[in-house]
């Protein structure tokens, strides 16, 4: 979304931006399913992060998986408590601009999602997606359960071995436990469903992921 150049270097507690005690404001629903944005969301639904580049269309590719309850943009594992847009895009929060899925395991497997992540970006990359340069396009999975963990760094392992088959660099993937999920503003919120025409950099490396065939039980 911006091209100018930015660092490529996290920024330190003593560096970040100061951020703010409470919450930006926010959407209260999907705007293309209605669904609650924050919750409370159906019993036995399990929830996902991932960070896969700008998350304008990172959203995109989730919310239209059958199975998928209701999607999320915001921001993860930085420094800044409650950042907004304008600051993360400084590179002095830390953040990494992602998606929250809410998904029901029975109609979509977590390793489905994975496999949806893997081929819908270059996480070869670094600090960078395509154009868009900067730490808040880095790739990350961030897990909610210690299954979640196994799974995803499995699926690295397999797609890592597969994109080096074909020429590419190892993966630069960043899997870490979930930390705060600050959800971005209203209008980042289901961006390309209000603006079908808006700007969409992500593109995958057309390799195929060897994960995410089956579905739970």
């Amino acid at each position: 979304m911006f091209f100018f150049k930015k660092s490529l270097d996290l920024p330190t507690p003593d560096t970040a931006l100061p951020g703010r005690p409470q919450p930006i404001p926010t959407s209260a629903r999907h705007v293309v399913n209605g669904h609650a944005l924050k919750g409370p969301y159906p019993e036995g639904y399990e929830t996902a992060i991932f960070a896969l580049g700008c998350f304008w269309g990172a959203e995109r590719k989730f919310w239209r998986t059958p199975g998928v309850w209701v999607t999320a943009v915001g921001y993860i594992n930085g420094i800044t408590p409650n950042p907004t847009y304008e600051e993360t895009c400084t590179g002095m929060t830390g953040h990494a601009e992602a998606v929250l899925v809410v998904y029901d395991p029975a109609r979509v497997s977590y390793d489905e999602l994975l496999r949806l992540f893997w081929e819908s970006h270059d996480p070869t990359q670094g600090m960078r997606q395509g154009n868009d340069v900067g730490t808040t396009y880095r790739s990350g999975i961030y897990v909610t359960s210690p299954e979640q963990r196994a799974a995803a760094e499995a699926s690295k392992t397999a797609y890592d071995a597969a994109l080096k088959a074909k020429g590419f660099p190892p993966i630069t993937t960043e899997i870490v436990d979930a930390p705060t999920f600050y959800f971005a503003e209203d209008y980042h919120q289901q961006y390309l469903a209000r603006n079908p025409n808006g700007y969409c950099g992500l593109g995958g490396t057309g390799v195929s992921c060897p994960i995410g065939t089956g579905v739970n039980a």
